[in-house]
Order: C-alpha cells, then structure tokens, then sequence
C-alpha cells in the first residue's frame, strides 16, 4: 500500500503491517475486549515473527488508498457484545485513518470466543453444586 506525498517529494509507503498493528491496539483499547483471536498456524507464524499486535488482524487494500480490515477478538463474559463490535469498529476506523491517512471502507469483527474470569467461573461452579450439577 501506498501514499503519495503531494509535494512532489517522493512517496511514503506503509505496509500492512502498520496498518495491522494500529488496528490490533485501537481493538484492544476498547473496553469488553479480552483479547486478539488468531488461529494455529497464524500464531506460530507470530511466536517465530514476534508480533504478537495483529494477531488476529487482517488487512485488505482495494485500490492506493482504501482498506478493510478484519478483527478477531475474545470478549469479557457479560459485555454487550454488538456494542463492543461497534467500538471496536469505530476505534479501529478512527485510529488508521488518523495515523496513515487511508480511507477505511470496513471493519469486520468476528467474536471468537468469551473470556470468563477465574471468580465467575467458581460462582457458576457453585451453582452448579446447589443445583444438583
């Protein structure tokens, strides 16, 4: 992907690797979001990289200055997940274009998994127990 300087300069390129990093910490800013999701030969390809900020993050460049974006994140237990998605969207959206001046025509997020905490899962084992589980 690139951006053309209007000076007449040169030209500035930015990779999708930016772009993926920008967008993996505007997806974890967002409140509700546990995590990034990525799949098994997408995180050993990250452990052997050592970029762990776009897990889960995929970029998409239709033409010099349009992108989608696509997000895979864990959520917290008991969050409205359609209004977190929604964050999510607008954060990411707002951040890449900012900071490289691209045009974002779409975030997708895809919920692939909600993250319970250690102290909901003993009351849920509780209840369990008291039901007869």
């Amino acid at each position: 992907m690139e951006e053309r300087v209007d000076q007449g300069i040169g030209m500035v390129k930015i990779s999708d690797e930016v772009v993926g990093t920008i967008a993996g910490l505007a997806t974890l800013q967002v409140d509700g979001i546990s995590g990034m999701s990525g799949g098994i030969g997408e995180g050993i390809v990250k452990l052997l990289t050592g970029s762990q900020l776009t897990k889960g993050v995929k970029v998409e460049v239709g033409g010099e200055k349009e992108v989608v974006i696509d997000v895979s994140v864990v959520v917290d237990y008991g969050v409205n997940i359609p209004e977190v998605a929604w964050k999510v969207q607008e954060n990411v959206k707002q951040a890449v274009e900012k900071m490289t001046s691209l045009i974002v025509v779409g975030v997708n997020v895809y919920v692939q998994g909600v993250y319970i905490k250690k102290e909901e899962q003993d009351i849920n084992k509780k209840e369990m127990q008291i039901l007869g589980g």
